[in-house]
């Protein structure tokens, strides 16, 4: 299945469970710091329609500090009703807007990781498709786009997801369900209580730590995106999975 048609199912699975929310879950806080559920459906809508050109934009005139974008659109964006957004999530669902140079994987990774920051606080439970988390899993490990909270701090770490067989760097071992791994791998503590190994306290300790913000190390993560990005076949169009 192509990480695009993947994506497009996400969006409109996320319109459906927003659709499904109460007025007090949607203003529970999130594992998003700073946002309500309703914020991140919020932030959901926000590329959509933006274009690349817009985002290279954002790149330059905030010295590539994604979070300041992001919570400025987003919070644009929250003003409108949930109702509003759950709509364009379903409009705008096939939309092919992508970070630059980095294809649907980091786009679909994303949607992934803030399905469980809305759905971890509600205590509402989801077997997420594996395939899925393969593209999470191997976009964190390998080359996670800028704005990603850990990044390069997982290097020296080996991670072992138990129940599929994932593996992915070198160093000290940690290990467990792929889940887990994803929402530590993404800087979410809630993921570290279900993992063990020897790397274990070293990745807790980067997880819990503020991500470097200075201008020169952001405009390197997107330095580094441009010269060195993902291979052609985690790029194109015809993206899939291959667990």
């Amino acid at each position: 299945m192509k990480v695009h048609d993947m994506l497009v199912e996400e969006r409109r699975r996320m319109a459906d469970l927003l659709d499904g929310l109460d007025a007090g879950q949607l203003a529970t806080p999130s594992l998003s710091a700073g946002w309500t559920v309703h914020d991140v459906g919020a932030h959901l809508t926000t590329y959509l329609r933006f274009g690349q050109l817009k985002i290279y934009w954002g790149i330059v005139s905030m010295a590539a500090d994604f979070d300041r974008l992001n919570r400025e659109l987003t919070a644009k964006a929250a003003r409108l009703p949930t109702s509003e957004l759950t709509a364009r999530l379903r409009r705008w669902s096939t939309s092919r807007t992508t970070i630059p140079r980095s294809g649907y994987d980091p786009v679909l990774t994303d949607i992934v990781l803030h399905d469980y920051d809305i759905r971890v606080p509600l205590g509402i439970g989801r077997d997420v498709p594996e395939d899925r988390l393969w593209v999470a899993f191997q976009h964190l490990a390998a080359k996670p786009s800028p704005g990603y909270a850990l990044g390069s701090r997982l290097a020296g770490l080996r991670l072992e997801a138990v129940d599929t067989g994932w593996a992915s760097g070198a160093g000290a071992v940690v290990r467990g369900d792929a889940e887990s791994l994803v929402l530590a791998m993404s800087g979410r503590a809630v993921g570290l209580d279900a993992l063990t190994g020897d790397g274990l306290p070293l990745l807790r300790e980067r997880v819990t730590a503020p991500p470097p913000r200075g201008t020169v190390e952001r405009l390197k993560a997107v330095v580094k995106v441009v010269v060195d990005p993902p291979p052609p076949n985690r790029r194109s169009r015809n993206a899939s999975t291959n667990p």
